[in-house]
């Protein structure tokens, strides 16, 4: 029997919208602090949230491009749920401030999800379900982060900051069909912060072939057998990116080739899987009027570096008594 999980009616993307903080350390900037890196970069630079910014705010920019572009009233979304591994409050929702600040709030689900990697995609998992099953025409899921890592540690490369908004619709109200999604899910100890820890720990000799190539492998071949698909049926994939190696590595496993990996290209046949790990398949005809809301290339593309002493200041990495 298959796992794969469609829903009772069609269902698609109504509206998206991302944000991407604009400041950026490069890489070399912390190898030049720390040292380490004699392998090389996993990545160039990533996005440092500013003093005004968490995950709260940045969800809230991602929600109204998200918004903007589906056209619709923020009263017809009867669920607004973000999935986060920092959130700003241990105990008060993300969800209710965002939902209050793009005009949900009231009839309205709201709730956080956790996950690490995975959170936005279990937010979007459930969203689709909610659409899917007739008891809601809009709901709204947000992935985003400001993810830390403890200083001169590996994750200080690549924990950074954004994410993206989806407003999940009927199928006759979407510009992006979603196909079906399928979920692998293990209790793998490779990612973790216990309450009170500033920073996440993470075991090493779980990242790789235990954690990340286990979970995106299993969850890819999970959704091409249940839908009857292969490789080659697909123009693009894009695959969890923590570094370049590893979703270059796990595409090539799989059978996809290079020019179906380009990095978050979007068009035609789409495969999304993350390390937590799930696939959203979909077809995908985006024919947004780009207009209504800032391009993700835009936030991409609008950047300030930094040097390490304002990206310690920036995320609280400084203790000042």
């Amino acid at each position: 029997m298959s796992n794969i999980m469609k829903p009772n009616r069609k269902v698609g993307i109504a509206g998206y919208g991302a944000y991407v903080p604009r400041f950026r350390i490069r890489a070399e900037e912390i190898a030049r602090v720390w040292g380490g890196a004699d392998e090389g970069f996993p990545i160039e630079e990533k996005a440092v949230p500013g003093l005004d910014e968490d995950t709260v705010t940045m969800s809230i920019e991602a929600a109204r491009n998200a918004l903007a572009r589906a056209e619709i009233d923020a009263q017809e979304l009867r669920a607004v749920w973000v999935g986060s591994e920092s959130h700003p409050y241990a105990v008060k929702p993300s969800s209710t401030m965002v939902a209050e600040a793009i005009g949900a709030s009231g009839s309205v689900l709201a709730g956080d999800w956790e996950f690490a990697c995975k959170a936005g995609t279990e937010a979007l998992q459930a969203s689709i379900a909610l659409v899917g099953s007739g008891m809601a025409e809009y709901a709204m899921a947000i992935g985003m982060d400001t993810a830390q890592g403890r200083p001169g540690d590996a994750l200080e490369y690549t924990a950074g900051a954004g994410g993206a908004a989806f407003i999940v619709a009927p199928k006759e109200n979407s510009v992006a069909d979603l196909e079906a999604s399928y979920s692998y899910v293990t209790d793998t100890p490779d990612f973790f912060r216990r309450q009170h820890m500033h920073y996440p720990e993470h075991g090493n000799r779980f990242t790789g072939e235990p954690a990340y190539f286990a979970h995106t492998l299993n969850g890819a071949r999970g959704l091409l057998d249940g839908m009857g698909l292969k490789p080659s049926d697909f123009t693009f994939a894009i695959f969890h990116q923590p570094n370049v190696k590893f979703p270059s590595t796990a595409a090539k496993q799989l059978g996809f080739t290079k020019e179906q990996i380009a990095v978050g290209l979007l068009s035609d046949k789409i495969g999304n899987t993350y390390s937590g790990a799930a696939m959203i398949g979909m077809t995908a005809v985006l024919d947004i009027a780009r207009a209504r809301a800032p391009k993700t290339m835009w936030y991409v593309a609008r950047r300030e570096v930094i040097d390490y002493a304002l990206y310690a200041r920036y995320r609280g990495k400084l203790i000042m008594n």
